[in-house]
């Protein structure tokens, strides 16, 4: 049943795209400034502790790049673990169960509070599953995240210390220079309101962070394949920074993936900086929400 339930989380790529998945996206290393295929993204990474994948969250084609990479990951690297924004750290438990083969995925979607677009992390989390993979759920529960919107980061003081076993080390540090403008041109204004939203962005980079320093210094040798929206991990800023500080010498890559207006031909000098691997995904290929 195992490998019958992997052979057919392996079709998913092809059923999507057709036959001829690589026609939907573009690899580019950027440090050798080429074209590369996703085997050799895989090869690339053989030094390499923590690979971040930086996605859209309603891109069809980098959803399925992520399984794919996960399968090829796992394959070449048997100590790998999956690590996801999309889960919260007091769900797991609810994942451990849930991959163990303990509870119901009905439960467990309830449960693990899974996202209204879970659908397109399920291959994923069915795969770890079936491989017997570790999944780390990485991120801020919505009710730390809400009280610091808030209240400001200040609020975390509050809660009591069974509550800070979800949380990262308190006080978190909040990223100033290129992180702080790239947020606050993004929400279009400098005053008190968006500080604590920039704060409680701040909170989510720590946990993620927080999250797979915790599960790196336990398992040590282990590569870890992380996925998260691609603000927190663009440019090396975010959640990569502050990975960073708790473990400097953790060696770390990442992707940044995305809809390319220029994907016919693209204009690298335009992304580069983004990452070490940049993914441009076909944009005539439909959102999935």
């Amino acid at each position: 049943m195992k490998k019958l339930l992997i052979a057919m989380l392996c079709w998913i790529p092809c059923i999507a795209f057709g036959q001829s998945p690589e026609q939907h996206y573009k690899i580019y290393d950027v440090k050798n400034q080429k074209l590369i295929s996703i085997d050799e993204l895989v090869a690339d990474t053989k030094n390499i502790d923590v690979l971040f994948f930086g996605e859209e969250h309603n891109d069809s084609i980098g959803h399925i790049l992520e399984f794919e990479l996960l399968k090829k990951l796992s394959s070449t690297y048997p100590k790998t673990a999956l690590a996801l924004e999309m889960f919260h750290t007091d769900t797991q438990p609810v994942m451990n169960e849930y991959l163990a083969g303990l509870i119901s995925e009905k439960n467990f979607n309830k449960e693990a509070r899974a996202w209204n677009n879970y659908k397109d992390y399920r291959p994923m989390i069915e795969f770890a599953k079936a491989s017997r993979l570790p999944v780390i759920a990485g991120n801020a529960a919505a009710r730390y995240s809400n009280a610091v919107t808030k209240s400001g980061l200040e609020a975390l003081k509050q809660f009591p210390a069974a509550s800070l076993n979800f949380l990262p080390p308190i006080p978190v540090d909040t990223a100033t220079g290129r992180y702080y403008d790239k947020f606050i041109a993004t929400l279009g204004g400098h005053d008190m309101g968006p500080m604590k939203i920039y704060q409680t962005q701040n909170l989510w980079d720590a946990s993620m962070s927080w999250s797979i320093a915790k599960y790196y210094k336990a398992n040590k040798g282990v590569k870890i394949f992380q996925v998260n929206g691609r603000f927190h991990s663009d440019e090396k800023l975010g959640t990569l920074a502050k990975l960073k500080q708790y473990l400097p010498k953790l060696r770390i890559s990442n992707i940044s993936c995305f809809s390319g207006d220029d994907f016919a031909s693209p204009d690298w000098s335009k992304h580069q900086q983004l990452g070490d691997y940049i993914i441009l995904t076909d944009p005539k290929v439909k959102r999935t929400f």
